[in-house]
């Protein structure tokens, strides 16, 4: 919320889910503007992927946000006329009712649910909210027999080209835990693509004093071992059966971006420890695997 404040990239919605932070203080200051400006590419970077499939598929597919958290993208999606046939979104049961509570409390955000709403009456509970184009459901993402049976109860379309998103998720999973659920979902869409995005380069001097700033604040990365290097990202979701894999760091995605709006927001904080956001962007990634039998 404090980078779209600031003007990174716009989101009316994340105002109903997250507090205005306090604006930063030194000695954290420098680090806060590296941390705006990878999010930023990491907005844009999964954004630019996410718009490039539902423009392949004219829209005729399904979305599935896994560990959601506060995301808005629902919200951003009708916005800009590129909501999927159905988009849904996983969480713990906890957080889920937290973000249902805000849904119904802000009538900006039950509004566009109820707009886009067709059929049958619309069902919430304090653990799931099923409308015809979004669907929010509680489970946890170790357990894919039990994930699979929420989503189908909430009409998950199994023939449907599918998008999966994972963002900082896999991580705090156990790779076998990681790797079932990307099984699953190999297995379970003819027509998929996946995209994760989390950490990389975690093996090396700086991953290692990552790892332990984020251990001492009871903060523990399950799957790390898999983040050791790109080519440990690609291994992992070909060995879980997707077809083709890709993973590049937030560095190169950085300079993919359409470079005037990279001017444009380099302007709104002066970065003067560029060593340290270029550490930061190397030791991130975005990997993407597609399954696709109709040739899309």
């Amino acid at each position: 919320r404090f980078a779209v404040s600031i003007g990174y990239w716009k989101d009316p919605y994340i105002q109903y889910f997250v507090r205005q932070a306090k604006e930063r203080k030194a000695p954290e200051i420098n680090r806060g503007k590296s941390a705006n400006k990878c999010y930023y590419a990491r907005v844009q970077g999964v954004g630019y992927l996410l718009e490039a499939f539902l423009k392949k598929t004219e829209c005729n597919c399904q979305i599935v946000n896994l560990g959601a958290g506060m995301d808005t993208l629902f919200w951003r999606l009708k916005d800009e006329n590129l909501l999927p046939r159905k988009y849904f979104e996983v969480d713990f049961p906890m957080i889920v009712a937290r973000k249902i509570h805000n849904i119904k409390s802000k009538p900006p955000l039950s509004k566009p649910i109820i707009e886009t709403h067709s059929g049958d009456s619309l069902l919430i509970d304090s653990h799931s909210l099923d409308s015809s184009r979004y669907s929010i459901v509680g489970a946890d993402l170790r357990f894919s027999s039990d994930l699979e049976e929420k989503l189908k109860r909430h009409k998950l379309d199994v023939h449907l080209p599918t998008l999966l998103v994972a963002e900082c998720v896999l991580v705090y999973m156990t790779p076998q835990q990681s790797a079932s659920l990307l099984r699953w979902a190999a297995n379970t869409f003819p027509v998929a693509m996946f995209i994760n995005y989390e950490q990389v380069n975690m093996a090396d001097r700086f991953g290692q004093i990552m790892i332990e700033n984020l251990q001492r604040r009871q903060c523990n990365l399950a799957g790390v071992e898999v983040c050791r290097s790109l080519e440990s990202q690609k291994e992992r979701l070909l060995l879980s059966g997707w077809e083709n894999a890709h993973a590049i760091d937030m560095m190169k995605v950085y300079s993919f971006l359409p470079q005037t709006d990279v001017k444009r927001i380099e302007e709104l904080e002066f970065l003067d420890e560029k060593e340290l956001f270029e550490q930061l962007m190397q030791h991130y990634c975005i990997c993407w695997a597609s399954k696709d039998s109709s040739n899309l």
